[in-house]
């Protein structure tokens, strides 16, 4: 019987994988003028989502359960242009991870997207506020993944300018109200 050398096979596993170029993390990340508990209720309920989000949704929370948001008003939830996402994991008011399980019928990336998964951290900091970082994963060098990172993105980007305009006019009162604390 032979006996393999184990750090060569290690070595020709790792060049291997390392062949894919996975892409570094894309994340996305901003403060939000509410209290944890309050944000992570607005992104894991269906109602949470349909009040700054989604036209329509719904949530199972649970790993394995289904995340589904349909943006346009127009249409139902479960039809082709239904956005169904399936939790991997959570931790209650602290992460969420997430993959797409079917795209929208429109989606420009399907191959790309079958590779990728996104984690959702909920950081909660002085009172009242909470930071929340989104973490793209998944993404690899092809031209077709680096076109979907650069959608994702934007739209990250502009899922948490979203959220943060939810709590605008809570945040205004709360300015009102400290100056007429005298603070």
């Amino acid at each position: 019987m032979r006996i393999v050398n184990f750090t060569k096979v290690c070595l020709l596993c790792l060049l291997t994988l390392g062949s894919a170029r996975a892409a570094e993390p894309l994340v996305n990340e901003a403060i939000i003028n509410a209290p944890v508990d309050e944000v992570w209720r607005l992104m894991t309920t269906g109602a949470g989502l349909e009040s700054w989000m989604a036209a329509h949704a719904d949530v199972d929370l649970r790993v394995g359960g289904l995340m589904r948001t349909r943006y346009e008003r127009e249409g139902t939830l479960g039809d082709d242009r239904t956005i169904v996402n399936r939790i991997l994991a959570f931790e209650p008011q602290r992460m969420l991870a997430i993959r797409v399980d079917r795209p929208p019928a429109d989606f420009r990336w399907p191959q790309a997207v079958a590779s990728m998964w996104t984690v959702i951290y909920f950081q909660p900091l002085e009172p009242g506020m909470t930071n929340v970082r989104i973490v793209g994963l998944g993404f690899d060098d092809s031209v077709e993944s680096r076109a979907m990172r650069e959608f994702f993105a934007k739209g990250n980007g502009a899922t948490l300018e979203q959220l943060q305009k939810r709590f605008w006019p809570l945040c205004a009162r709360c300015e009102r109200e400290r100056e007429a604390a005298g603070r």
